[in-house]
Order: structure tokens, then C-alpha cells, then sequence
């Protein structure tokens, strides 16, 4: 029981440094916040609902290993360095990634609540 606490201590201490230090993590949890109801409405069954919200938390999720990976390589050197620098666009790229599979599940359930598909 006790390393249970003590994970999910480690995890609120993760959270607050990502949403002090970070203003896509900010932006991306504004986003989850709007993503509740809004699910609600634009969601045409629970399930829907239930994935419409998942998604935005998932672009959470590959925004705070992005930016422990970001944040990693910069504790490793100052300097410039090619391959830190390709390590952290892959990161980035995750996140763009993540955030199209949103975006496409997003207007996938739009169109299916307008009557599109």
C-alpha cells in the first residue's frame, strides 16, 4: 500500500511541474476541461462520449513524456547536439501525431452527430 502512495505522490509532483513549467500542458488540460461537455453534446452514445474525452487525455499523456524527454536532454547539455535535437522533434512529432488522431476523432463524431455519416 505504501508504494502506491508513494507513486501517486510522485505523480501530483510530476502533474504540478508540467503545469507550472509548461504551457502546452496548460493549453492541453484548458482543452480536457472542454472536452467534458462538450463529449456530452457532440457525442451521439456514451461510448463516443467516453473516446472523445480519452483522446484529449492522450494528447496529455504523449505531451508529458514529450516534455520529460525535452526537459532530460536539456540536463544533458547546453550545447547544441544533432541527435538531442532529433530525439526531441521525434517527441514533438508525437504530440503533432496525437494531436491529429484528436482532431480527425473529433470531426469524425461532429459529422456523425450532424447526420454526415
Amino acid at each position: 500500500m505504501m508504494r502506491v502512495w508513494r507513486a501517486t505522490i510522485n505523480t501530483w509532483h510530476g502533474l504540478k511541474f508540467a503545469i507550472r513549467s509548461e504551457q502546452a500542458v496548460r493549453e492541453e488540460l484548458a482543452a480536457l476541461v472542454l472536452a467534458v461537455p462538450a463529449a456530452w453534446l457532440i457525442g451521439a452514445t456514451p461510448a463516443r462520449r467516453v473516446e472523445l474525452v480519452a483522446v484529449v487525455a492522450l494528447v496529455i499523456v504523449v505531451e508529458l513524456l514529450n516534455t520529460a524527454i525535452e526537459k532530460l536532454a536539456d540536463r544533458l547539455t547546453t550545447e547544441h547536439d544533432p541527435q538531442i535535437g532529433r530525439v526531441k522533434d521525434m517527441g514533438s512529432a508525437a504530440v503533432g501525431v496525437a494531436l491529429a488522431i484528436a482532431g480527425l476523432l473529433w470531426l469524425f463524431a461532429l459529422g456523425e452527430r450532424v447526420g454526415l455519416f
